[in-house]
């Protein structure tokens, strides 16, 4: 009996002892600094900015508080906020479009606001949308790259408001890429579009509230411009340090995993190759019917570009470049995020692809100025000449780092947070 009861409490010993050993090894709750946002700060703080002003919001589903409550449903349940109007982005203030899909005048079904479009024949409000606004508001979520066409809205808005007297303010979000890394091609102003206006390189490394003063200033608009501040981001933030829920800021930016390696795979949709469009993984996945995936896995392995793997793939769009087709290529699979250089990575791969294929790889077609949409993307000709004639990725980035390093110095003026 005696030994039975030794035995007993020792194996309770021993499920204790393994229990609080795996609760040490055990991986701890990440845990988030208390982040405020813009629209948070500006409803707590700073209302007297507001208040006793009828309001026009330029915002999409990213424009939400921690709890996800929509901007729009806040500033009009506040009784001492006159919201009067509602202007929408590609995509539209709910979200509903798809990427090139224009979005008419309607009335907002919850709210009974006039909505009107920023996007296709209307990017900049005219005076008729803004009759009756005395503030504009600006809250969206951008992802950190040049040619994400939110930050062009803005710049066209800042423009509304100056040539109408109306303030101008920007209600900040963090950049999901962090603030500290900035890489890729300054834009050159003969190349600019909606996909890339100002002389910004294709990484910013900057917040929408940072990039409205920079923009403001340095291209001459000289708007009222306020920016509220968002408090407890640092730049070192990439989304998921900051606690928030993931707001899809378009239809084909599902995750931050998409975010990650948009600025330098999004460069495809200047190409025959698909981006991964009309899958679940757009931008992370690259394809085409002519490409061995295989081989281009192999060939890219072997770059060993820092923070990122290959993965053979296959995959069939639903919707855009070769919908319903079977098509061939790899998965971008990033590694160390830290070390990730997604320009670089894009470029890579766009000239990787070109090499392997020349005959069945293609830009797309120039326009009567000999300008590709690839060209717009990259924010210049030169990239895509340096590929065609086969000039290596080493030579391309020491050309391009030398503008990086000059704006580097550029917007240290307009940084907010540290």
């Amino acid at each position: 009996m005696k030994k039975k009861w030794w035995m007993m409490f020792s194996l309770i010993l021993l499920s204790l002892f393994m229990f609080t050993d795996a609760l040490a090894k055990a991986p701890k709750k990440k845990e988030h600094p208390q982040l405020e946002l813009g629209i948070e700060v500006l409803l707590k703080e700073q209302k007297k900015l507001i208040k006793g002003k009828r309001i026009g919001l330029i915002t999409n589903p990213t424009g939400v508080d921690r709890d996800l409550n929509s901007s729009v449903d806040l500033l009009y349940n506040d009784r001492d906020v006159e919201l009067v109007a509602l202007y929408g982005p590609e995509h539209g203030v709910r979200g509903s479009a798809q990427a090139g899909e224009y979005v008419p005048f309607y009335i907002d079904e919850k709210t009974g606001l006039p909505v009107y479009s920023l996007y296709g024949p209307t990017k900049k409000p005219t005076p008729e949308m803004l009759k009756g606004v005395d503030i504009l508001l600006f809250d969206i979520q951008d992802v950190g790259a040049r040619f994400y066409t939110y930050i062009y809205t803005m710049a066209y808005a800042m423009e509304a408001a100056k040539e109408n007297n109306i303030p101008f303010i920007v209600l900040d979000r963090p950049n999901p890429l962090g603030g500290v890394k900035v890489e890729g091609p300054v834009l050159e102003t003969d190349y600019s579009s909606f996909v890339g206006m100002c002389p910004i390189p294709l990484r910013h490394g900057m917040t929408v509230g940072e990039l409205a003063l920079l923009i403001n200033k340095e291209f001459g608009i000289d708007a009222d411009v306020t920016v509220v501040k968002m408090k407890g981001w640092k730049r070192s933030m990439y989304y998921d340090d900051t606690g928030w829920q993931w707001v899809l800021p378009s239809p084909n930016m599902p995750t931050l995993d998409t975010a990650l390696v948009y600025p330098g795979t999004a460069l495809f949709e200047g190409t025959n190759v698909s981006e991964g469009r009309g899958t679940t993984k757009p931008f992370e996945l690259i394809g085409a019917p002519f490409i061995d995936g295989l081989q281009l896995a192999e060939k890219l392995n072997a770059l060993r570009l820092p923070g990122v793997r290959f993965r053979p793939a296959s995959f069939q769009p639903t919707f855009s470049k070769y919908s319903g087709t079977l098509v061939h290529g790899v998965q971008i699979h990033v590694t160390d995020r830290q070390v990730f250089r997604p320009v670089e990575t894009g470029v890579a791969m766009v000239k990787t692809i070109h090499d392997l294929y020349p005959d069945q790889f293609a830009f797309r077609a120039e326009d009567s100025q000999g300008i590709s949409y690839f060209d717009q993307l990259i924010g210049n000709g030169w990239v895509r000449k340096a590929i065609e004639e086969g000039m290596t990725m080493e030579q391309m980035k020491k050309r391009w780092e030398k503008d990086v390093e000059a704006f580097h110095k550029k917007r240290e003026r307009y940084l907010l947070y540290k």
